[in-house]
């Protein structure tokens, strides 16, 4: 089958590579709107209009399954792509319900884009599993901006990140969802400066999970490409796999 997926810009490649370890022998179309991109801080109708161009160019590519792997983008759109195509729509959200079921009793911290966060989709989603009122949130917008610019600088990264975690007192938290797909990318760099206790929960095996199921549902035979990726760079194609192999190295 033929998989689309597509982010903000690159950080649904992180929720590409555990698509690649799950489904290695499918098809991918992988569109970074890197030219549009952070959608986190942008008007909600303007990102919709983003959002529907590239969906429409993938539908173009004949897709058999489409992964929104952008928080922000499933919240404005999934509801009403999934009325215009007929294809399997799979949406992302922050992993809310896993952190709650890890820990019953300490405190959750939710962090993602400012318009994620915004969205009444995200704030049901709390209402839904969050019954004691244990879920904090916090927007972490300028890891977007550095996985966009490739910038892994430790020393930059780990004050940026220190500086906005040390406000929380740590030892109430049993975990910190990572609800936004260009955050993996820092994943290393969450755990230096986290206690241990603390467990480090994002949504991309589930995600491909439910994927997984849905093709399962549907009988599909895999097509034996061996994990085929043709990657789109804000429109214009990937040739070499440059831009997607510097990323995949990074996790």
């Amino acid at each position: 089958m033929k998989i689309g997926i597509f982010d903000s810009g690159i950080g649904g490649i992180t929720v590409l590579n555990e698509a690649l370890k799950m489904l290695p022998n499918e098809e991918y179309i992988y569109y970074a709107d890197s030219y549009n991109a952070p959608y986190g801080n942008k008007p909600k109708d303007v990102v919709r209009e983003y959002i529907f161009q590239v969906v429409k160019f993938l539908d173009r590519q004949q897709i058999d399954a489409l992964v929104i792997a952008c928080n922000t983008a499933t919240s404005i759109a999934v509801r009403e792509l999934r009325k215009i195509y007929d294809f399997p729509i799979i949406g992302m959200e922050p992993a809310v319900k896993r952190a709650i079921e890890y820990n019953n009793d300490k405190r959750i911290l939710v962090t993602a884009t400012n318009l994620t966060l915004k969205e009444e989709k995200y704030h049901k989603l709390v209402e839904r599993f969050d019954k004691q009122s244990r879920v904090d949130s916090l927007a972490l917008p300028k890891l977007v901006e550095f996985a966009e610019n490739y910038m892994f600088d430790e020393e930059k990264i780990i004050s940026y990140l220190t500086s906005q975690l040390e406000i929380y007192e740590w030892k109430d938290y049993s975990s910190i969802v990572l609800g936004c797909t260009h955050f993996p990318f820092y994943k290393k760099w969450f755990r230096e400066i986290l206690p241990d206790h603390v467990k480090i929960i994002d949504g991309n095996k589930g995600t491909i999970k439910h994927l997984k199921n849905i093709l399962s549902e549907g009988k599909e035979n895999c097509n034996n490409n061996r994990g085929k990726v043709t990657l789109y760079y804000s429109g214009e194609e990937d040739k070499d796999n440059y831009i997607l192999n510097k990323y995949l190295r990074i996790l």
